[in-house]
């Protein structure tokens, strides 16, 4: 149902091209925001979710709010690296790399992206568009959406929505 009325609020946004991450949440989502207009959906792994390496699949316990701790602080802290979890520079690269090839293939064109929370979150700490401590926890709804538009080499967010910000 959120999917479907953020169908409704994107109807009037002409999109030449869509993107998914490939996981089924998000592919999901790509299909039903498609529906009229039936675009060749394009999935990729470059907008998944953050890999936790050993923690993949693992309900949050202790261990694992360790482990947010140290990717916000210490990201190159040894454990880390042995447990294979992808770091806050490694999304960023990736999904900073894709958004940049497709905005230079499609200069001047309105691509609709489909990908998850943590993404987005990193996304706009990386972008400036807020601090780290302006985003509580919970701060990315499901179906939040962010406008960018791309200069060919640097991005600018234009709106959010569905996105708490904490500014004081």
């Amino acid at each position: 149902m959120q999917a479907q009325k953020q169908r409704e609020s994107l109807k009037n946004i002409q999109f030449s091209k869509i993107y998914s991450s490939d996981l089924i949440r998000a592919r999901k989502t790509a299909e039903i925001l498609n529906l009229e207009r039936k675009l060749a959906l394009q999935t990729t792994q470059e907008l998944r979710e953050r890999n936790f390496g050993s923690y993949q699949g693992k309900p949050i316990d202790e261990g694992r709010k360790k482990l947010w701790n140290l990717l916000a602080h210490y990201s190159d802290h040894p454990h880390v690296k042995e447990s294979g979890v992808e770091v806050n520079e490694q999304v960023i690269g990736r999904v900073t790399t894709f958004l940049r090839e497709v905005s230079v293939a499609h200069p001047g064109e309105n691509i609709l992206v489909v990908t998850h929370g943590g993404v987005i979150r990193l996304l706009l700490l990386h972008l400036g568009y807020v601090k780290s401590d302006e985003l509580p926890s919970n701060a990315i709804q499901n179906l939040a959406c962010i406008s960018l538009e791309c200069d060919g080499v640097d991005f600018f967010v234009k709106n959010t929505s569905g996105i708490t910000i904490n500014r004081e």
